[in-house]
């Protein structure tokens, strides 16, 4: 077995594939149109799907926006230097709603950026909090 994707809602699909490209470097791996069905499937990430886990951003054409609810975390990605990717996500127009730095109880680093929707991403610097 293995996790294939995640499924977020999203309420603009342009602005949240704006956001998912530019912002934090993923690619457009397939974009789907359901015109029955008044939706469209976009998968993006850093991989090709044979060997990645990515996103899968639904657009249903009739909503505008969602709630996010209060059960759902967040999507973690690994990086390099979490201070710098908060710069970059900052300098491209992203939400950094936590700066870098130690996570609360620990030493591993860690950042947060939100989407145009409100869903959290992590960024987890990679080797930090190895004690």
């Amino acid at each position: 077995m293995r996790l294939l994707h995640t499924m977020l809602r999203v309420g603009d699909l342009d602005r949240s594939l704006a956001f998912y490209q530019e912002v934090l470097g993923m690619k457009l791996l397939r974009k789907n149109d359901y015109p029955e069905g008044k939706f469209t499937l976009a998968f993006v990430g850093y991989g090709d799907e044979s060997d990645h886990t990515v996103l899968e951003l639904t657009h249903n054409w009739d909503t505008a926006s969602y709630d996010l609810g209060n059960a759902y975390g967040h999507i973690a990605i690994e990086v390099d230097d979490a201070y710098a990717a908060c710069d970059a996500a900052r300098a491209k127009g992203g939400n950094v709603v936590r700066e870098a730095g130690p996570m609360k109880h620990g030493t591993t680093v860690i950042a947060f950026v939100e989407d145009p929707d409100g869903y959290k991403i992590e960024f987890i610097q990679k080797n930090s909090g190895q004690d």
